[in-house]
């Protein structure tokens, strides 16, 4: 028996869970000139700064088939970059990746541009998103810690015990 002919007698299937066509598209993105974010939205921007996650995927939204597959995205641009061009360049990247690394075809792209920024707008902005976040998540914490050591200074007046009075 040959190796071609084990292989077409071995029965399964290979699929892909759609988190991880988004993370391919996601990481492929990183290449695309003038593309300044796939946005996730206000939230899914919070959640990066509160919550160590991987956000290579926020902002990438997928619909996996068994040989074909749809993306769409919604996209930050950079002001002064040609936005049609952006788009060719992202349909480009996301078709070849997901080509070599899964032989699946990508049959529909959908961007939409949800704003243009120019790239020192985009980094103040990113910057003083965290800032705030990372303030406020400081604030919270030493409010708690305060209030846990007003508790226990609290209990512990209560449990020291005095001398009884009666014997």
């Amino acid at each position: 028996m040959t190796t071609q002919d084990k292989n077409t007698t071995i029965k399964g299937q290979l699929t892909y869970e759609d988190k991880v066509i988004e993370k391919i598209v996601g990481i492929a993105l990183n290449s695309v000139d003038g593309l300044l974010q796939a946005d996730g939205g206000f939230f899914s921007n919070i959640k990066d700064k509160l919550v160590n996650t991987d956000t290579t995927r926020d902002g990438v939204n997928v619909e996996v088939g068994q040989k074909q597959v749809a993306v769409d995205l919604d996209i930050i641009a950079e002001y002064q970059k040609n936005v049609p061009k952006i788009y060719q360049d992202i349909k480009e990247v996301i078709e070849r990746e997901v080509k070599r690394m899964t032989d699946l075809d990508v049959v529909e792209v959908n961007v939409n541009v949800v704003d243009i920024k120019t790239r020192e707008q985009f980094d103040t902005d990113k910057v003083s998103l965290q800032d705030r976040v990372t303030g406020v998540a400081q604030a919270t914490g030493e409010f708690a810690s305060d209030q846990y050591n007003k508790a226990t200074d609290s209990i512990g007046s209560l449990t020291e015990k005095e001398e009884p009075r009666v014997i």
